[in-house]
Parts: C-alpha cells; sequence; structure tokens
C-alpha cells in the first residue's frame, strides 16, 4: 500500500542532524537579540491625554461654565483627531479634559491645544485670576514612592532631617524629583503693642521702612588688585531679632523691634 507523503516532513525525519543544528543556530540567534533589546525598569508610557485648567476666583460653577468652558470647548472641538473630550465646571475653576487618538503625535496634539487655546483667550473675561494653563498626562511625572517623616520633636527640626533625606535620595542617579510636602516655612512675627508705640511716637512706617531696610545684600563694587585680579566686595545686612530703629534724628536713642513684639513662626498650612 502506497502512502501519500509531504516531503517537508520526510525530508526533516532522513536529515535529523540538519534540523537539530539549525533549531540550535535559531535559538542562540533569539537569545542574542532577546539580550541586545533596550530594556527600561520604569519605561515611559506615552498617553495623547491634556488637561486645561483656568482660574476665575470668584465666579460660580454657572458663570464659570458661560464664561470660560463653552469658549473653550467650542475651539478645542474642532481639532482633528480628538478622541474624547469632558469638561468640569467647578467654583473659581474650569477644567476641561482632551483626549486624543493614538495615532496623534503628542508634540502635534500639544501645539494644536496651545493654538486653540490661545485662540479663545479674545473670548475669556478680561480678569482672570490665572489663564488658561495645559498640561500634558506624563506618568513619568507620577511619584513611585511616598516617604513619612515623624518624630517627637519640633517641626523645624524635624523639616531638618526631612531635607537632609530629600539631599541624599536627590543624589541617586535615577532620580529625577524630589517634592518635599507638608514641611511648614518658617517666618518672623511681628506682633505690635500699639501702646508703647504710642508712647515712644512711633508709627507703622517706621517699622516697615526699618524691616524694609534689613536683609538686603549690594554689591559694593570691584577693588583692583595687582593690576589684573578683581575682588568683589558685597554688602550683606541679615535680618536679626533684634532690630533697632532710630527714631531721633541723633540716632541717639534707638529702639529694637523686640521689645514691640517679635515672635518665629510658620506660614498658616493651606489645605
Amino acid at each position: 500500500m502506497n502512502f501519500k507523503q509531504f516531503k517537508p516532513s520526510s525530508w526533516a525525519i532522513d536529515n535529523k542532524t540538519a534540523i537539530y543544528i539549525s533549531v540550535f543556530i535559531i535559538s542562540l540567534m533569539g537569545i542574542r537579540s532577546y539580550n541586545s533589546l533596550p530594556k527600561e525598569s520604569f519605561p515611559d508610557i506615552v498617553v495623547p491625554k491634556f488637561f486645561i485648567s483656568t482660574v476665575y476666583a470668584g465666579n460660580s460653577p454657572s458663570n464659570i461654565e458661560n464664561t470660560i468652558t463653552k469658549h473653550l470647548e467650542k475651539k478645542l472641538k474642532s481639532i482633528p483627531g480628538v478622541k474624547k473630550l469632558s469638561s468640569n465646571s467647578m467654583q473659581d475653576v474650569s477644567l476641561i479634559t482632551v483626549e486624543f487618538n493614538t495615532s496623534i503625535s503628542i508634540d502635534k496634539a500639544r501645539q494644536s491645544i496651545k493654538d486653540k487655546v490661545d485662540e479663545a483667550k479674545s473670548d475669556l473675561p478680561a480678569g482672570l485670576t490665572r489663564q488658561p494653563f495645559v498640561k500634558e498626562l506624563a506618568f513619568s511625572e507620577l511619584p513611585i514612592m511616598y516617604i513619612n517623616i515623624a518624630g517627637d520633636m519640633d517641626l523645624q527640626k524635624l523639616k531638618v532631617y526631612a531635607e537632609d533625606l530629600k539631599d541624599k535620595i536627590e543624589g541617586l542617579k535615577e532620580i529625577t524629583e524630589v517634592k518635599m510636602v507638608g514641611a511648614p516655612d518658617r517666618e518672623i512675627q511681628v506682633n505690635l503693642d500699639m501702646y508703647k508705640m504710642q508712647a515712644m511716637q512711633l508709627t507703622m512706617g517706621d517699622l516697615e521702612r526699618a524691616i524694609g531696610s534689613e536683609n538686603v545684600s549690594i554689591s559694593g563694587g570691584q577693588i583692583p588688585m595687582d593690576g589684573t585680579k578683581r575682588i568683589l566686595v558685597f554688602c550683606s545686612n541679615k535680618l536679626q531679632s533684634t532690630l533697632l530703629i532710630p527714631w531721633s534724628s541723633s540716632g541717639a536713642n534707638d529702639l529694637s523691634i523686640k521689645s514691640c513684639g517679635i515672635s518665629w513662626g510658620f506660614l498658616r498650612a493651606n489645605s
């Protein structure tokens, strides 16, 4: 009985050694190609999605929608390649989200949005708190780790440890940016005693001028040395807690701002 044969299969069975060598060579080339592929631990994921935010303080959501959101939407809808457009009008803020098809270039989409936003500016109110700001969705800017620092110590000392840790993390070559959030900023609070000021014949302007003249660094010019070298001279006046306010023409009687009421505090946190 004669069986119909498939010639390639019959040839492979009769030449097993050649098949083994071919498989080995193909596998070796595949492993080499895999090892030569560029690899990243955190590859940048590109999503053609943009946010346009506009701030107009003191306006209700309905007013924000009528005066800002609708005008921007009208211009943005005409951009080719837009997949989805959504908006949210809130108190004082207009937020518009524009998503493009993946076939659209990110640079082209960004430029198209900026051009349309510029065209719509003539229809927007003149007294905007902040002009329309275009922000691209970039996964590379999202944080990969959160580190919380707490301890039984005052806030200023805790902030010093946080700044040291921030500097060490920024020193790693894999890290591009480190942000510190929640650390209070120190400020000098001058709480005036109006009765003392009246008794010493001082005004708010005297205190303002005295404080304003402190904490100033002014260039004093250059001093030539040996005909070629020059030395830069700076006059530095650092802010001190015992500022003296001259309140007489002769300057013999000076008053310390500390006696009027000065203290160290922290800026009020914004939620």
